[in-house]
């Protein structure tokens, strides 16, 4: 492809609460046994974009374990790869990413160093399957200045928290509202973008000079009468996860047989690093109902429409029902657990009971004694 990748994994959000405090939004487990950035990444490799750039700065060292060897999306190569970019502290700059347009501008080199003629900018904190090749190629019929791929939300779908844009018969865009009060469009923008790698390079520079620091608001938005801004529909599956709502009802979706099909069984497949770990152990009496059990768990009790991530034990006569128990966690016996979503690492002690609400899920993370007598 004629384009090079960055993926934007700065990962803070307030609205992901606890989920957030330890990990990047962009290192959140999903299905079982993927981050979410494995779909970003996964596009970029189903493309054909030899050539990444991974954006990161909050809580980065779970990201940065995960990403820890290319080889897993295959950017293991001679010729471009997966390069990881935190904020570096020079004689010139001493600023963290400001904003997201920021984040590029302090990595301005990349660009400019690259030879392929076009930039595909991606969050890493969606879940999609998209070839990035048929954007580019929408942008070159319609002589775009910068296209965005957009969405049109299910009628009812809270869009306020999105960008929404307007857009004419052409396609051209004509309004973008970034978090909008009161959106006036159901259509959003999914946050990824193709533009000239000149063009952004002299956005960035321009951008920078002017003290302003987000992609959104001070190029696409400030830019929008000047530059001819295109919008692509994309109508497959697109999720993003930027709260614990968002995060629940997203993994909640992967116990939808089509859900699985469409990511799991139909090209292109979704890559990630791979644990070594036996497949899940189902012991005498347990029962499982629409449930994910990734590997390396060992289940006793009662397990209903949950998904258990890697290296859980849930102990004897223990009832988990709508919930997400993320990896290494460790249930004591004769526990109940519904509607709720267990922090990694944790471990609930014999006799717990916990039990949220569909408009109000808890997040539980315990500290207790694992293996005391």
């Amino acid at each position: 492809m004629r384009a090079i990748g960055i993926i934007l994994a700065g990962g803070k959000s307030n609205r992901m609460r606890e989920l957030s405090a330890k990990r990047a939004v962009c290192a959140m487990p999903i299905a079982g046994s993927y981050r979410s950035i494995d779909f970003a990444l996964s596009n970029m490799e189903y493309s054909r974009i030899q050539k990444v750039a991974i954006l990161t700065q909050f809580n980065s060292r779970s990201l940065n374990e995960h990403l820890s060897s290319s080889k897993w999306w295959d950017f293991g190569r001679k010729q471009g790869g997966m390069f990881l970019f935190t904020p570096s502290f020079t004689s010139e700059n001493s600023n963290w990413y400001r904003g997201t347009a920021d984040a590029i501008a302090q990595n301005i080199s990349f660009l400019k160093t690259s030879h392929e003629p076009y930039v595909v900018i991606a969050s890493g904190d969606c879940v999609y399957k998209l070839d990035y090749n048929k954007v580019l190629e929408y942008h070159v019929d319609k002589r775009a200045d910068i296209t965005v791929v957009c969405k049109d939300m299910p009628a009812g779908t809270n869009v306020e928290r999105y960008g929404t844009v307007g857009m004419d018969e052409d396609g051209r865009i004509t309004e973008f509202v970034e978090k909008p009060i009161v959106a006036s469009s159901n259509t959003i923008s999914c946050g990824i973008y193709v533009i000239r790698r000149r063009a952004l390079i002299d956005l960035l520079q321009k951008s920078e000079e002017e003290g302003r620091f987000d992609l959104v608001q001070d190029i696409l938005i400030r830019y929008k009468d000047i530059k001819r801004i295109y919008g692509y529909r994309m109508n497959e599956y697109w999720s993003n996860i930027a709260s614990v709502d968002d995060y629940f009802r997203t993994n909640m979706d992967f116990l939808k047989p089509e859900v699985r099909q469409y990511f799991f069984k139909q090209y292109p497949e979704i890559h990630s690093k791979v644990a070594d770990l036996p497949p899940a152990k189902y012991n005498v009496g347990v029962t499982v109902k629409n449930s994910l059990l990734s590997s390396g768990c060992i289940v006793n009790g009662a397990i209903e429409n949950s998904i258990l991530f890697q290296k859980v034990y849930v102990g004897n006569n223990c009832v988990i029902r709508n919930s997400l128990i993320l990896n290494d966690v460790y249930i004591g016996d004769n526990t109940y657990i519904d509607n709720c979503i267990v922090e990694s690492d944790s471990t609930i002690p014999a006799n717990s009971y916990y039990k949220g609400e569909s408009s109000h899920r808890i997040v539980i993370e315990e500290k207790g004694e694992r293996y005391a007598i």
